[in-house]
């Protein structure tokens, strides 16, 4: 624990643009973490990812004064900004490196990886497949990178529901090429239920939605507390996701008590930790497998349940919160 002295720490934070789930992440952390810091919360001042606007993002932060600079994630190029000995970076995933190529593709690694990893002190990341791919793709040292997982939410409670088996109620959140609608809703097609999306549907996904004449639902700019309520109100959680940094979204069914299904693919499977229906997101017969044998089999269901209550322990927020903790001491001890 850091003792006396309260150490001063800034928060760095990407400009908002809606809704964003590293901002969740980390102001739930803050409450805990001010009970032994001082967390301060620093805001970029300009939103375009352009050459204007990160240049003016990293002026303005070299004004700062801190003992510690957390770089909260997104703009991991702030580092070009501050003091390498007394900057923490997290990494949440390197999403950029598989969904860019050429020299786009060279920029953004140059910009978003290997200048920030070579400049700060530590590095931390949400998975154990986010830290191979910062390591192999920058040659840093791997004990220079800290796994330290993303916390369950607080807002996320536990509210006794009876399984709807004629037309459960399915809830998927993110529509980004990632999160895998389309093939989706090509597995749900002819199965009796309500499809809860949570995210803004490309046209193609909508038009599917309605060749398909799945019945649907879209929720849109989702409060903390209204993304609780969403939980309660569905009876299975689909996250047949391609590509993740980490996949809050599962341990957040866990503690809500609904069964969740998810791919058979690293962070998803690492997150889900034996407490998921895990299937290959490349195969719509593989989701639909999926689906239906968590909607027929109630002791399936019930062993998933039961399985992730058990999970979320791993990612208690004040046991997250002591573990950045004990970085940020790392990195005063070592000035």
């Amino acid at each position: 624990m850091l003792k006396e002295q309260k150490l001063t720490v800034h928060h760095l934070y990407r400009k908002p643009k809606g809704f964003f789930s590293i901002e969740r992440i980390f102001k739930q952390l803050e409450p805990v973490m001010s009970q032994s810091a001082i967390i301060n919360q620093w805001v970029a001042p300009d939103g375009r990812f352009s050459p204007a606007g990160i240049l003016k993002n990293i002026w303005a932060v070299k004004k700062l004064r801190s003992d510690v600079y957390h770089i909260t994630g997104d703009v991991h190029y702030l580092a070009l900004g501050l003091p390498s000995r007394r900057t923490l970076l997290t990494i949440h995933d390197c999403v950029f490196l598989y969904q860019s190529s050429g020299y786009k593709r060279k920029i953004l690694k140059w910009l978003l990886l290997d200048r920030p990893v070579n400049r700060c002190k530590l590095i931390t990341t949400i998975s154990e497949s986010t830290k191979n791919d910062i390591v192999k793709h920058t040659g840093c040292a791997a004990e220079k990178v800290v796994i330290i997982p993303n916390p369950v939410d607080n807002n996320i409670k536990y509210i006794p529901r009876e399984f709807a088996v004629q037309e459960p109620v399915i809830l998927f959140l993110g529509s980004t090429p990632n999160k895998n609608l389309p093939r989706v809703i090509a597995a749900l097609e002819n199965i009796p239920c309500l499809l809860n999306i949570v995210g803004e549907i490309p046209p193609e996904s909508l038009a599917l939605l309605k060749q398909t004449n799945i019945k649907y639902r879209q929720q849109v700019n989702l409060t903390d507390a209204e993304i609780a309520n969403v939980y309660v109100g569905a009876d299975i959680i689909l996250f047949p996701s391609t590509f993740e940094g980490f996949g809050l979204p599962i341990i957040e069914a866990h503690k809500a008590g609904r069964p969740v299904l998810t791919s058979n693919l690293d962070p998803m499977k690492e997150v889900a930790g034996g407490a998921a229906c895990l299937i290959d997101p490349f195969s719509v017969q593989s989701i639909r497998e999926g689906i239906l044998k968590i909607i027929n089999d109630k002791n399936y269901r019930e062993q998933l349940v039961n399985a992730g209550f058990k999970n979320t322990r791993r990612f208690d927020v004040k046991l997250i919160a002591q573990q950045y903790l004990s970085c940020y001491e790392k990195l005063l001890n070592d000035n």
